[in-house]
């Protein structure tokens, strides 16, 4: 009997993937925040977790385009990638990053991060036990 992986993990590595994806853009935005002209980016979380939930259900995989590719995550941000909403005036230099607001979400983002991550672990200790390893 197999074990389906997908279902017993659910959407948790997708969520991991997400986040992780996110943390790379509020990261650029921190090091764009003296940029002239940069507009702060985002994802929108739960569009993203829901258009890999409809991914997952569907089976799709990430395309290979070499045989000699491996195979694994994607990139689930494609279409959710958003500009911010400026909560400050134009300084003038048409840059929209507000330092602070952008770290708060990276110290949140990277939180929700490490939940996700116990979560998954614990996951996988319940599999080792189902499995009649040592939990």
């Amino acid at each position: 009997m197999a074990i389906s992986f997908d279902k017993a993990l659910g959407v948790h590595p997708h969520a991991m993937l997400i986040r992780s994806q996110r943390a790379e853009l509020l990261a650029s935005n921190i090091a764009n925040a003296d940029t002239p002209g940069y507009k702060a980016k985002d994802i929108d979380f739960a569009q993203a977790l829901k258009a890999a939930k409809s991914g997952q259900q569907r089976g799709n995989n990430m395309m290979r385009t070499d045989e000699n590719h491996i195979g694994g995550g994607s990139k689930l941000t494609g279409g959710v990638e958003l500009f911010r909403n400026p909560n400050q005036v134009d300084t003038g230099d048409g840059n929209s990053v507000d330092i602070q607001v952008e770290r708060n979400l990276y110290v949140q983002n990277s939180l929700e991060y490490q939940a996700s991550l116990q979560f998954l672990s614990g996951k996988f200790k319940g599999l080792n036990k189902a499995l009649g390893g040592q939990g």
